[in-house]
């Protein structure tokens, strides 16, 4: 293939090629060619023009296949356009040659069709360039037409498109030939010519004046004309005309004055009758009213009616948004006089008036819910409204009227009945749409919207009640606040009305609505509303009986509200359960004897209601059983059952009753049957096995004797094909746009579609997927349905023989049918029977015996063969569900076997079709058929088949069957991969572009090949690459062709490519084609579209979106989809604007997952462009919110000058990128906001630090940062936060929240000690206010209180009066929080205020934490800067009044809130008690939720504890448990419970409790709740909860009281200690451990308390006298045994263990033998590491202080152990000389640890004293063990530790010689070491050695180092300091003989200081080398002077002495001396500079 890829064809290659590989090369060199030619240089291409036009001329003759033609034509005229055009002539005249030509042979078809095809895209892209030559070839080509096939037919239409394209204007006068020719192909036989032609004629009409004024009628006549007997292609290319021409038609300004004589301006009104008549009459013509439209028996064709439904649509969408917001008055009462009474014909049956409904319904909800913004809508909304009551004046007018005379007939009520379902259910998707932005319409008062809907409950027609039903049940999902109110207004009137049949009626279908709505509302409705209804049905059921005229109703009212009060779900449920198992027990006789009984009484009325009350009852079951599952315990299954066999009984004895009391009860009799039928299948089987021979009597009689005579295929049998398999079936089964309406024309005329007033009782269920209303089918097809479904259910169950006499039986049926019945019969058999097969396979049950398998496969045979291609796709499922049942290899090999002895020898399109199908499914359920034969025989017959060129069918099937089998056949499939990929190629380049669904089938094979291949298509070699190259031509094949389907098949093959292969994929290409077709008029093209543009975001986002701006750029006019602005917005903003208008929910979905992708990759490099998208999407709607924010008499008067300008606005909308989207789009916009600020989160720092930001732009000003579009952000949030959409208020609060979050910290460069969210908070707070209003949703107020919170809490404002502001919608909502349940609204659930009360607590409890936490830091910091220096104070002062003013603000309600908090809390602790508890929870519920909805209540206690808990905790520690309220426990509360008197009745409550009983109360059920929690916290509990638990554990610790508690309660410790073990081992956050590991040490800290407490007091108590004898105290006690799980130590040390080991494994001994870990390698452990090591130390310093003697010196080898591990591990050099927090810690724990008062206790004394020694000897080893090491070993910390033990111990640990010995000899070995900073810190701790008080310990050390140390200071003399370190060394050197002197005994005191005083004169410099020194040396002569000065005096004599005998020395003296008082004077005048730097360096923890 790449010799293929040059200019010229290369022909020597292309002659040794085989006939198709020929084609594939050609076909391969063209699509070279045209990526090649508009980038090659004009001169090369005028070099080879003339060869390369031979060779595309000569390519004519060759018969090319149709992509071939097409590349062939394409290139020639792009070829031409660049090059030269004088040849052109000479190649349009072989064109017309070839078309002229007599021969009439097929072999010559191809060569005649690719010259017409050249022709086409010549004059398409040269137009007038080409003169006049025009005319000749279009009579030429129409010359051609008229004996052309319908391929012929077919391309001369495109072809003629192309022309009429290219030549514009200038075609004039052929137009009226070609609108000739193209009339006769609009009509044709062929449907792809129909296509064709309708596209040519829409082409024609740009030009063509006369199509749409002088011939406009006979364009619309012929346009009917061709829907008729039409396809779904046929439909949308007709109505696309006709809507275009029409639109034009209406629009069109009178042209020029040749024209003038014929033109016809046509107003609106006569363009929408124009349409009308073909709606009303169809295709018979306007005049010519036929003899059967006279008698009244024609009825138009489905397909008319839904063509023209898509022309008005179509009609419409031209004319645009706009326009329809103008006329749409006029628009509507058009529409809906479609269905009035002035058409009686379109609604004379059901049936008709059904399909004209939906029609009328499609057009208002393409239109009014497509193209109008919100705005535009509500508007819309009212108009609607009009129309209803309009419509319920004319009602109330024919109702009341009681002179008989004038009485306008029922005719007239009843026609008005289609407009009213149509504007109710228009009005009602409306609304529900609008969500509630809806609710300005619905409080204005002037429209009346409620009371319209609610006045039409009363209509007299059925279908009218339910559908207003429907629409109260869409305003109550829309808008949640009016579902009580409504309820309320509904039970009202349907008491109050109870005498009025419809009123019983329509309002019990309103209610029922409505409790269906319920669970679609998260706020719920009151629990009582459940109570109030089952009142009102058990009043209707038991009075149905007293008034006959209105007893039917009564009862189906009673039932239908038990029924829809189910769907409420378990909670509501049981409390109405035993009322609702009663009345299911009386409505059925008990006994067989009563039900004989019943029949001989009674007459058909009575029977009727009998009926329909049981029909009732078992509908109200079966929604019991279906939605309260949790119920069905095994007690209420028993109390189910006993009606249950009268039930059946009743069923049997249906047609004896039947024909007892004749037709009237029919209906009533199939309604019971099919609700029956529902009941049992649901249920488990097992529950009525008794009955299953009766009920399957029953069910095969319905399957065999169908009473109606309709074809139910379409209903049923759908859901048994496999979903892949319908595809085959044409575009009505897939998913359209159109499916709403096309549905119908699936039906055959017999049958409606669905309606709700078919079922009443589905107006409370779910709605299906992808339908707006419910759309129950009639009665006798919804029980075959129900049938087939429950006969697959018992079927299953029954035994072996009985199956084989119900299948025998069934069959015998199906042979006994004569006619069309039989292939009903035999519909409904198979449907039932598919139906049991998927039931056996879902158990894993078996068919049974041979005998049983037999006819099982007769009946699926049968079917396979059937003229109903649904019948054969299901039966084929059918076949392979039954191999699968089977299981037998043997059998499958069979049914195979038998297919291809069909296929071999059967010659018919039926049987071929339908075994190739069977081959494929047979692979479906067996994983492969696992022989190669098998497949090889498969493969061959397939290849065979899918080449039949003569049944397009036949290919079809063939090749989807082969698709199945190389997707299934798995690896086995390999071998036969090139050979198929071949016969695809081969058949993609020759199947003609007519046959779509062959191209469809191999589109499929096509993907499944690739799938097949996967991975490997990534290789390299010349097969694979080979095969690669296949793939993408085949690809590019289907991308050509015109059919959208087969392009979306391309597309996902495509997408597949790229998935395995993505280098090869050709990106650019990809994303133009899909950029083109994003808003394609085929839905399942735009899924592919987006489904492509998802996988390739996620590797490529960048690039995907480059290359669809470049696209745009580059091309010209070829790429304008309507809808789509790629050019502003980039691909992110079309797919935003393409969320915005779409209406499939998985479309929608996608593009959501797509934007997100993109956004997650670019974002933050495309931050400017994002924002802006999502600024302008919110924004769109800004103009519409504005009323938030205006008062409210002003708002009244906009309201009502707006509707009037709604309609006629004039604005021009293209300026804005989004006109009006809808509300869920502006919340998608808003969580994107959020998201693309968590990107900029990760992404970089100065994202959130204005300074740098502003820094790093200045230096780039291509570089953006979120910080500089603050601004923006609040602007959003601000804006989406006070909409009127609830759901983006929620959004807009929660972006809110994250922008406070991120932000609140980042200070305002400009005003120091201000932050930049401070200029904001004006906007914060008017966006925060309208969510506190009265009558605000409680879920947005709750999400308010925690924006409020977390503003105050952020510090943001620190002006006390600025925070008030928000501080006061706090306030208001505890007021309401204060009121507790007492207060509800009777608006929502109860469970709802719950939510907003704990809202506010934990809003209250964030702002009290953060308020003690600042007051905490500042008084640490306060004491701090009291230490250092007093100018902090002033500002100090400042921070504290905003921090005590915080504190100030909550201290108001505290007292409030610290109850209200205390009572949250105690019913926290009742729910989580476990189930077992439940008896002893109080009755009437806790504080703040009631007893019913405690499950509801649940989640919102789990969302809030755990902040209520710590600042509870605060709360109770600041007052140190010492506050008990006075009125605690007084009995007349101000509050009906309080948390204290809560649970105890008021006879057993004692008057007042004690304080301490109070705090310890309070004490168990904060510690009980954390305890409970940290026990076992879910796996998603939040971090933030097990933080804040663990800080109240420490703020309750933080108090004496609670300590002693602690401390005393041994068990308690030791379980509270367990518990945190647990929680260290499970939760690997840092953060949670330290917090954990301070509460440790906090009940350490009791537990010593608690010692030395008893200690003392028995000190007390026995006196000083008798010491000895005293009682040990702590753990441990006389023996020192620790009992694992008892010992609180025990527990410690485990914990502490766990810690250290967690991070620095080499402490484990287990470990440390392991040969891994012995390499010794230090660890560097990160900071929080550190961290936590460090806190673990200290815990174990502490741990002796709390056991008795003989206990401590159990523990004290593992403690000593830990702590010199630890410093041992972690002792290591760091670059800057600083010390590791680790080794810091560990000398501090050794230090204290040493200290103890243990080591010195008489009973441990010497223990403690060995072990001691042995841990000295251990650091001294490390020296020894770290020789290979010793470059990286801190020596310092190991001799810090060694000073430690020698300075902390008593002496008798650290004198024995051999110790003392090696540890002067380590201090000896680091005197002598290199680095200065050692020495330094060396003389430090030897200083401090040698002042040691006791002498035996310093003298040692004093004789052995000493003399070494003066040595050193003698060699400075002649070496004088380089830097500061060694001057340091040098100064601390000096310090040491100075101690030394001031320490030695009287007599040597004189030596030393001889010694000492010349090196301190050697340091002086006289005054010329004093201005020459180094620095270094100035501090040194500084610092030796000072000494000097203050040493001299003190040894007077001495100093005198030696000054006397060395003259050098006085000199110096004097020098120094003199020069030192000279510059004291000098800097006197400046300030006095410290000498030497001494004072700032200190070892950085003091340890000694």
């Amino acid at each position: 293939m790449e010799l293929a890829h040059s200019l010229l064809l290369n022909e020597e290659a292309y002659n040794q090629l085989g006939e198709f590989q020929k084609a594939e090369f050609v076909f391969e060199w063209l699509r070279f060619l045209e990526k090649l030619l508009p980038a090659t240089s004009r001169a090369d291409i005028r070099e080879n023009q003339k060869k390369l036009v031979e060779q595309l001329t000569s390519l004519l003759n060759k018969s090319p296949g149709p992509p071939t033609r097409r590349l062939v034509a394409k290139n020639l005229a792009v070829l031409y356009s660049t090059g030269d055009t004088f040849s052109v002539y000479q190649t349009i005249d072989k064109c017309n040659e070839l078309i002229r030509s007599k021969d009439d042979s097929p072999s010559y078809l191809p060569t005649k069709l690719a010259a017409v095809v050249c022709l086409g895209y010549l004059y398409k892209k040269l137009g007038r360039i080409l003169g006049n030559s025009f005319t000749d070839t279009v009579g030429n080509v129409l010359k051609a037409m008229k004996n052309a096939e319908s391929q012929g037919r077919y391309e001369i239409m495109l072809s003629l498109q192309n022309i009429l394209n290219g030549l514009g204007a200038a075609a004039i006068p052929c137009h009226r030939d070609i609108y000739k020719a193209a009339r006769s192909c609009l009509t044709d036989r062929s449907m792809a010519v129909r296509c064709a032609a309708a596209k040519c004629l829409l082409e024609l009409q740009n030009e063509a004046v006369f199509m749409w004024s002088t011939d406009l009628d006979s364009v619309v006549t012929l346009c009917f004309k061709s829907f008729e007997g039409s396809n779904y292609d046929v439909r949308l290319a007709v109505s696309k005309l006709l809507g275009t021409v029409l639109a034009r038609a209406v629009t069109s300004k009178q042209t020029t004055a040749s024209t003038r004589q014929n033109f016809r301006r046509i107003s609106l009104e006569e363009a929408m009758e124009l349409l009308g008549t073909g709606f009303l009459r169809g295709s018979c013509g306007f005049l010519r009213a036929s003899g059967d439209m006279l008698k009244g028996t024609s009825s138009v064709s489905r397909d008319v009616r839904v063509g023209v439904t898509q022309a008005y649509v179509v009609f419409v969408s031209t004319l645009g948004g706009q326009w329809l917001e103008r006329n749409f008055s006029a628009f509507l009462s058009h529409i809906l006089d479609l269905v009035s009474q002035s058409h009686p014909k379109a609604i004379q049956t059901q049936m008709d008036a059904i399909c004209c409904r939906r029609c009328i319904s499609f057009i208002l909800r393409a239109t009014v819910g497509g193209l109008l913004g919100e705005k535009a809508q509500i508007a819309a909304a009212k108009e609607i409204c009009q129309a209803i009551w309009k419509l319920k004046k004319v009602v109330d007018a024919a109702m009341s009227d009681s002179n008989l005379e004038t009485r306008i007939t029922t005719t007239d009520v009843t026609a008005s009945q289609h407009v009213l379902v149509c504007t109710l259910q228009e009005l009602g998707s409306l609304i529900h749409g609008l969500g509630t932005t809806a609710a300005p319409l619905l409080q204005d008062s002037s429209t009346g919207i409620l009371e319209a809907v609610i006045s039409v409950i009363l209509h007299p027609s059925i279908s009218v009640r339910l559908t207003a039903a429907w629409c109260l049940r869409c305003i109550a999902i829309a808008l949640p606040s009016y579902v009580s109110l409504l309820l309320d207004r509904c039970i009202e009137r349907l008491s109050v009305l109870k005498s009025s049949p419809e009123a019983v009626t329509g309002y019990s279908f309103a209610v029922a609505a409505l409790l269906g709505a319920v669970k679609l509302c998260p706020l719920g409705i009151p629990h009582g509303k459940g109570k109030v209804i089952m009142t009102v049905a058990e009043d209707l059921l038991c009075s149905a009986s007293q008034n006959s005229r209105i007893s039917l109703q009564r009862t189906q009212a009673g039932w239908l509200l038990i029924a829809a009060l189910m769907t409420l779900g378990p909670a509501v449920v049981q409390h109405h359960l035993p009322r609702m198992l009663l009345l299911w027990k009386c409505i059925f006789p008990l006994s067989p004897k009563d039900l004989e009984m019943e029949k001989t009484r009674g007459d058909s009325f009575t029977w009727q209601v009998t009926l329909e009350g049981r029909a009732g009852a078992l509908c109200a079951i079966k929604s019991f059983v279906s939605h309260c599952a949790g119920l069905l315990t095994d007690e209420v299954v028993q109390r189910l059952l006993p009606p249950l066999p009268s039930a059946v009984d009743l069923l049997t004895q249906l047609s004896s009753i039947y024909k007892l009391y004749g037709n009237s009860l029919k209906t009533s009799s199939i309604v019971y049957r099919h609700k029956l039928y529902e009941l049992l299948a649901v249920l488990p089987p097992k529950t009525y096995e008794g009955s299953f021979s009766a009920v399957l009597r029953e069910l095969v009689a319905d399957l065999t004797v169908p009473d109606s005579q309709i074809d139910a295929s379409t209903f049923l049998l759908p859901p048994l094909c496999h979903a892949n398999d319908l595809l085959l079936l044409g575009p009505l089964l897939q998913e359209t746009d159109h499916r709403f309406i096309e549905e119908q024309l699936l039906l055959g005329n017999s049958t409606a579609g669905g309606s709700l007033e078919y079922d009443p009782y589905s107006v409370y269920e779910k709605v299906a997927k992808g339908d707006s209303v419910p759309k129950p089918l009639p009665p006798m097809l919804s029980v075959i349905s129900a049938a087939a479904h429950l006969f697959g259910v018992i079927f299953s169950h029954v035994a072996e023989s009985q199956r084989l006499q119900v299948l025998e039986q069934l069959l015998d049926s199906i042979k006994q049918a004569k006619g069309s019945r039989q292939q009903i019969v035999q519909l409904n058999v198979v449907s039932a029977f598919s139906t049991s097969l998927k039931h056996l396979a879902s158990c894993k049950g078996s068919l049974g015996p041979e005998e049983v398998r037999r006819p099982a496969l007769t009946l699926v045979m049968g079917a396979l063969e059937s003229n109903n291609q649904l019948l054969r796709c299901a039966a084929a499922e059918c076949l392979a569900r039954l191999a699968q049942v089977v299981s037998d290899s043997a059998f499958t090999a069979g049914l195979a076997q038998v297919s291809f002895d069909k296929l071999k020898s059967a010659r018919d399109v039926v049987s071929r079709t339908g075994h190739s199908l069977a081959l494929g499914c047979l692979y479906r359920y067996l994983g492969g058929i696992g022989s190669t034969q098998h497949l090889n025989a498969c493969v061959g017959i397939l290849y065979t088949l899918s080449q039949d060129s003569t049944s397009p069918d036949v290919q079809a099937w063939a090749l989807h069957s082969l698709s199945l089998i190389v997707d299934l056949a798995g690896p086995l499939f390999h071998v036969h991969v090139e050979p198929t990929l071949s016969l695809v190629l081969m058949l993609l380049l020759t199947v003609p572009p007519a046959y779509t669904e062959v191209h469809q089938s191999l589109g499929r094979c096509l993907n499944a090949l690739i799938t097949a291949l996967g991975p490997e298509l990534q290789g390299s070699s010349t097969t694979v690459s080979a095969l690669r190259t296949s793939c993408l031509l085949g690809c590019a094949v289907m991308q050509d062709n015109p059919d959208c389907l087969v392009q979306a098949q391309a597309i996902s093959c495509l997408q597949q490519l790229h998935m395995f292969a993505p280098r090869h994929v050709n990106l650019s290409s990809l994303v133009s084609c899909l950029c083109v077709n994003l808003c394609s008029s085929y839905l399942l093209l735009r899924r592919a579209v987006v489904a492509c543009l998802r996988q390739l975001v996620q590797r490529e986002a960048a690039e995907v979106s480059e290359y669809a701006v470049a696209l745009v750029k580059e091309s010209r006019e070829d790429f304008t989809p309507a809808d789509v602005n790629i050019r502003e917005i980039g691909l992110e903003g079309a797919l935003l604007g393409l969320l915005d208008k779409e209406l499939d929910q998985r479309l929608c979905q996608d593009i959501k997952e797509t934007l997100s992708h993109m956004l997650t990759s670019m974002a933050v490099e495309k931050l400017s462009f994002w924002l802006k998208l999502c600024k302008d999407v919110l924004a769109a709607s800004a103009d519409f919110n504005t009323v938030a924010s205006v008062d409210t008499t002003q708002e009244e008067e906009t309201a009502k000058a707006d509707d009037a300008s709604i309609l006629t606005s004039t604005s021009d909308e293209r300026s804005h990128p989004f006109s009006n989207p809808r509300w869920s789009t502006r919340v998608f916009a808003a969580e994107c906001v959020c998201k693309i600020i968590s990107q900029c989160e990760n992404a970089d720092s100065a994202h959130f630090d204005i300074t740098l930001a502003q820094e790093r732009k200045q230096r780039d000003s291509r570089d953006d940062f979120l910080v500089l579009h603050l601004a923006d952000l609040i602007r959003m949030a601000f804006m989406a936060a006070t909409d009127h959409s609830d759901q983006l208020r929620l959004s807009g609060l929660q972006t809110l929240l994250i922008v406070v979050r991120k932000f609140a910290a980042v200070p305002e460069p400009e005003f120091p000690g201000h932050v930049i969210l401070e200029q904001y908070q004006a906007n914060v707070g008017a966006a925060l206010r309208p969510a506190f209003a009265p009558e605000t949703p409680p879920d947005v107020t709750a999400k308010a209180c925690q924006v409020c919170s977390a503003w105050i809490a952020s510090g943001v404002v620190s002006d006390l009066n600025d925070l008030r502001r928000v501080h006061q919608l706090l306030v208001s909502s505890l007021v309401k929080a204060q009121a507790g349940k007492e207060a509800q609204s009777q608006q929502y659930n109860e469970s709802t205020s719950t939510m907003e009360i704990l809202a506010v607590l934990k809003a209250w409890a964030e702002v009290y934490i953060v308020a003690v936490e600042k007051q905490k830091n500042l008084s640490d910091a306060h004491n701090h800067s009291l230490k250092i220096v007093n100018s902090t104070e002033e500002s100090y002062r400042d921070t504290a009044s905003s921090a005590s003013g915080l504190l100030d603000l909550v201290q108001a309600d505290l007292g409030t809130l610290s109850k209200l908090w205390l009572a949250a809390l105690q019913d926290f602790a009742l729910l989580t008690l476990p189930s077992e508890y439940a008896s002893q929870l109080p009755a009437e519920g806790g504080t703040f939720y009631t007893a019913e909805t405690i499950e509801n209540a649940r989640p919102h206690y789990y969302n809030s504890w755990a902040l209520i808990l710590y600042a509870t905790a605060l709360w109770l520690t600041s007052t140190g448990f010492i506050v008990v309220d006075p009125d605690e426990g007084v009995t007349n509360l101000s509050r009906p419970v309080t948390p204290t008197t809560m649970c105890q009745d008021s006879s057993s409550r004692p008057l007042v409790k004690s304080p301490e009983d109070v705090n310890t109360d309070r004490f168990h059920l904060i510690l009980g709740i954390s305890v409970e929690f940290l026990c076992s916290p879910r796996s998603d509990a939040a971090m933030e909860n097990i933080i804040a638990c663990l800080r109240a554990l420490q703020a309750l610790f933080d108090v004496p009281w609670p300590r002693s508690k602690i401390g005393g309660d041994q068990e308690l410790g030791v379980e509270l200690l367990n518990v945190l073990h647990r929680l260290i081992l499970t939760r690997e956050s840092p953060d949670t451990q330290l917090a954990a590991l301070e509460v440790v040490r906090l009940i350490l800290f009791a537990a010593q308390e608690h010692v030395k407490e008893k200690r003392r007091s028995a000190e007390v108590d026995d006196g000083a006298a008798e010491k000895e004898t005293l009682p040990e105290f702590g753990e441990g006690k006389d023996t020192g045994g620790l009992v694992p799980g008892k010992s609180l130590v025990f527990a410690t040390l485990e914990l502490c263990v766990c810690i250290l080991v967690r991070q620095l494994p080499q402490l484990n001994p287990k470990l440390t033998c392991s040969p891994s870990v012995q390499s010794g390698k230090h660890l560097l452990l990160s900071e929080d590491g550190s961290r936590l090591v460090s806190a673990a130390l200290v815990i174990l310093s502490d741990v002796p202080a709390i056991c008795s003697p003989e206990g401590s010196v159990s523990v004290l080898p593992t403690i000593l152990y830990l702590i010199i591990g630890v410093l041992k591990e972690t002792a290591v050099k760091l670059r800057d000389g600083q010390l590791p927090l680790t080794v810091a810690a560990s000398l501090q724990a050794l230090k204290g640890l040493l200290s103890s008062p243990m080591a010195r206790a008489e009973k441990s004394r010497a223990a403690w004293t060995d072990l001691l020694r042995s841990a000295l000897v251990t650091v001294l080893d490390c020296w020894d063990q770290a020789d290979g090491l010793l470059q990286e070993l801190d020596e310092i910390s190991l001799l810090t530790a060694v000073t430690v033990f020698i300075m902390s111990t008593s002496p008798e640990v650290t004198t024995i010689e051999c110790l003392q010995k090696r540890c002067i000899e380590k201090f000896k070995l680091t005197l002598d070491s290199k680095d200065p900073s050692v020495q330094h810190k060396c003389y430090q701790l030897l200083h401090s050695i040698f002042q040691h008080p006791n002498k035996t310990v310093s003298y040692p050390y004093i004789h052995s180092l000493a003399s070494s140390i003066v040595g050193k200071l003698q060699e400075t003399e002649k070496a004088k300091p380089e830097n500061a370190a060694e001057l340091q060394v040098i100064q601390e050197g000096i310090k040491m003989a100075i101690a030394l002197t001031a320490t030695a005994e009287e007599e040597h005191r004189a030596h030393l200081a001889a010694c000492l005083f010349p090196i301190l004169v050697s340091f002086l410099l006289d005054e010329n080398a004093l201005v020459s020194a180094t620095n270094s040396a100035k501090y040194l002569h500084e610092f030796a002077l000072q000494n000097l000065m203050q040493i001299g005096p003190q040894y007077s004599s001495v100093f005198k002495k030696l000054i006397a005998s060395s003259p050098t020395m006085k000199a110096r003296l004097e020098s120094a001396v003199k020069g030192n008082q000279e510059s004291i004077k000098v800097k006197t005048a400046k300030h006095a500079k410290n000498p030497g730097k001494s004072s700032s360096i200190q070892l950085k923890t003091n340890f000694l």
